[in-house]
């Protein structure tokens, strides 16, 4: 049988390809699926211990059996571990309604983009607005594993830029179901999560996150979660470019929701 494999940020750059073809026996699986990768791209073979798997779009364990025409991707560590025009997107409907505004772009956001977000979120019965700007800087973050010596080269330098890449499809489903998480966990159904992909010069915004509800506890920590999950779970990969290089960041994704009241995620938030 044939499958579709999908290669990512530095797996996509010591392969030299986004995607390729790979023909196993019936009854393989995803593991099968990576060693037959592995032998025709044996750069890739340290990664393993950090890779994470997924079939058609839904992260799977290493033992799940492919079908024939499947989608693979292998997921290095993505940018977070420390926009399509329906991504999600919802018209305000009466107060009360759940609003989603769940994007990926590649253009700058607008000096305006909170208060944009917030007429297209708030209504009458929201109490509190919550937004938070992640923004690029020009200290480095923790390299992804295996970067470790190429971060060692540029030790002592200054950031340039980063660049963002995701599998898209497969980032806009896993945003919502953290939007899914958000509204069950702490009652907030009015949320925007956009995120920033390609160049993003230092000093710019990256990823906004706006929450609405009628109570601040709930707003901040469904504003909390909703950042936090994004940069834990989302097939988004960072790069921080340097003069003569860049460096893949990040940790080995995570393809679930926390326990509830695990204490990095804040969990259900009484009325304030």
């Amino acid at each position: 049988m044939r499958v579709r494999a999908r290669l990512f940020a530095v797996q996509r750059e010591l392969a030299g390809t986004r995607e390729l073809a790979l023909e196993l026996a019936p009854g393989a699986t995803i593991d099968d699926a990576w060693a037959a990768l592995v032998e025709r791209f044996p750069a890739l073979a340290p990664g393993r211990p950090f890779v994470r798997f997924a079939r058609n779009g839904d992260y799977a364990d290493a033992s799940t059996v492919l079908d024939d025409g499947d989608e693979v991707a292998f997921i290095p560590p993505v940018s977070g571990g420390s926009g399509d025009d329906d991504a999600g997107d919802a018209d305000r409907g009466p107060d009360g309604d759940p609003v989603r505004v769940l994007e990926l772009q590649t253009d700058p956001f607008p000096p305006t983009v909170i208060a944009d977000l917030e007429a297209r979120l708030a209504t009458r019965a929201d109490g509190a607005v919550v937004a938070f700007v992640g923004r690029t800087r020009a200290s480095p973050g923790t390299p992804a594993p295996g970067q470790e010596a190429e971060a060692a080269r540029h030790a002592g330098r200054t950031v340039e830029s980063l660049d963002y890449e995701a599998h898209e499809s497969m980032a806009l489903r896993i945003l919502g179901a953290i939007a899914d998480e958000i509204a069950a966990r702490f009652g907030v159904n009015r949320l925007a999560i956009v995120h920033r992909l390609g160049a993003v010069p230092l000093g710019e915004a990256s990823i906004v996150v706006v929450t609405a509800a009628p109570h601040r506890d709930a707003a901040f920590a469904a504003a909390r979660y909703a950042i936090d999950e994004t940069k834990a779970r989302a097939p988004i990969w960072k790069a921080e470019t340097f003069v003569d290089g860049r460096v893949w960041v990040g940790a080995p994704a995570r393809g679930e929701a926390p326990p509830r009241g695990e204490p990095s995620t804040r969990d259900e938030a009484p009325p304030a």
